[in-house]
């Protein structure tokens, strides 16, 4: 869940960073994109495996509602960092074009 919860947490965090700073553009915040990918699909990964470790006890897994809120934030997460890669790349195509 905290896996989800920072993936989701990286592009927000990132974009208010350059706007405190004096230094860093907006598009500066593009370089904290890899890291929200990571993040989310690991947070993914350890939901499948908490998932499959529970299908072993019997009755009623501990830890389910934090394991689909996890898999939630990382999809989430993870989809954020994808729209924001497209955003940039069609920023990146569209500079091209006009110039």
């Amino acid at each position: 869940m905290l896996l989800g919860l920072l993936s989701l947490a990286t592009l927000p965090v990132a974009i208010a960073a350059t706007r405190w700073s004096r230094t860093y553009e907006l598009l500066h915040a593009g370089f904290a994109i890899p890291l929200a990918l990571l993040l989310g699909a690991l947070a993914v990964s350890l939901e499948r495996r908490a998932r499959r470790d529970q299908a072993r006890l019997l009755g009623p897994p501990p830890g389910a509602r934090a394991a689909a809120l996890g898999r939630f934030l990382g999809l989430t997460g993870f989809l954020l960092a994808i729209t924001a890669a497209m955003a940039i790349g069609v920023y990146f195509v569209l500079a091209t074009v006009a110039d």
